[in-house]
């Protein structure tokens, strides 16, 4: 690759790492709003089958850039998009808190307490949510990297469906897990919220496979990068 080629793919990395971040950082902020998907009317355990946190919405978009990065750029660079990540969600947190200790005025559109209300939980759920991700993003990252080695960079969807189908469900186990225990969420709610979350994000996973091919194909169009090829950056 000439320099040229590798200041582009450098540049397209950035904007990678900031859409990871941005949806990660704000999949903490909005996950106190819970919305009812309903393609068809089903109840598991005394919940709505697709009674998902909207905070769910951005979340899968982190585990498809992933994946992509960890095609192209390979293991090390999608680890160190996760620990920016990391970085990004414990500094918004920082923000959060500072923000809320600061008294409202008289005439403030918004008051203290449904500041605290609305991002109070800020606290506690990024935490909850900075475990579980940590702990899901690099099983994702590893789990996607053994199967890119045993099928020696070919069936990309066979990689991208597993790694993300089992580090999603440590992921969902984990935060509503966590949840439960801060009691942001009631524990009845605990089996059908990990279903729904967990059903919902295998079919986002199987919905965003196309997106992934597509990714990758510009990517090696772009690059003349063969198969199981990665970028080095500068």
């Amino acid at each position: 690759m000439t320099i040229k080629d590798k200041l582009a793919a450098q540049k397209i990395y950035l904007f990678l790492a900031a859409l990871f971040i941005t949806s990660l950082v704000v999949s903490n902020l909005i996950f106190q709003k819970f919305f009812y998907w309903y393609p068809m009317d089903i109840e598991i355990f005394g919940s709505k089958l697709f009674e998902i946190s909207v905070g769910i919405l951005p979340y899968p978009i982190t585990f498809l850039i992933t994946d992509l990065i960890s095609e192209i750029y390979g293991k090390k660079r999608a680890n160190q998009v996760v620990i920016a990540g990391i970085f990004a969600s414990v500094f918004s947190l920082l923000i959060i808190w500072v923000a809320d200790s600061m008294p409202a005025i008289p005439n403030s559109p918004i008051q203290n307490s449904l500041f605290t209300k609305v991002f109070g939980n800020s606290v506690l759920a990024v935490f909850a949510s900075m475990s579980a991700y940590l702990f899901a993003q690099f099983i994702d990252i590893q789990v996607y990297h053994f199967w890119k080695k045993r099928t020696k960079g070919r069936h990309l969807w066979l990689r991208n469906n597993f790694s993300t189908w089992f580090s999603q469900f440590i992921d969902t186990l984990s935060i509503i897990f966590l949840l439960c225990s801060f009691e942001i969420i009631p524990w009845e709610s605990f089996k059908g919220l990990l279903i729904s979350g967990f059903i919902f994000k295998v079919l986002v996973a199987f919905l965003d496979t196309p997106f992934l091919y597509l990714g990758v194909y510009l990517f090696r169009k772009r690059f003349n990068l063969k198969i199981n090829e990665e970028i080095n950056l500068i």
